[in-house]
């Protein structure tokens, strides 16, 4: 805020003003740190998207796939599942064995009981069987297996 500095009338002996705005110097400038606020969100807001990384899963291939557009629940299952006996539901890593109650709460407020299972090819078919069992346990009605588009050549 600009202080009001009083002029003496004694100084001139001209007609003098009575008070003076004198603008200060000790305002801090705004506008340089609203720049590179802009510009750091604009940065962020580039690069997040890149720093999500899925699974990788190596789908197995079908000439009669059909392309999922409506948001799903999927259940993937890596090639690691046979060591450490993880899937992902959706996003979120969950042991086998808690697999039928994460997929219970998440069926809740679902009027489709379906899910998309994709797995990796190199799984044994005893795996995905397993996996199928727990999520019908889980109150799925319909498991969707998720295969990939052929190459075209």
């Amino acid at each position: 805020m600009p202080k009001v500095q009083p002029i003496d009338a004694g100084a001139g002996g001209g007609r003098a003003r009575s008070r003076r705005v004198v603008a200060t110097l000790n305002e801090i400038n705004v506008v340089p740190l609203v720049d590179v606020m802009l510009v750091l969100l604009i940065i962020f807001m580039v690069t997040a998207p890149m720093m999500q990384r899925g699974l990788d899963v190596n789908l197995p291939q079908s000439r009669r796939a059909q392309e999922i557009n409506d948001q799903r629940l999927f259940v993937t299952v890596p090639l690691s599942f046979h060591k450490d006996r993880r899937v992902r539901l959706g996003q979120d890593s969950v042991p086998f064995e808690f697999l039928a109650e994460r997929v219970r709460q998440a069926m809740r407020w679902r009027s489709d009981k379906q899910v998309f299972l994709q797995s990796d090819g190199g799984l044994s078919v005893q795996d995905l069987v397993d996996v199928m069992d727990r999520l019908k346990d889980g109150g799925v009605e319909k498991i969707g297996l998720v295969a990939k588009y052929p190459e075209r050549r």
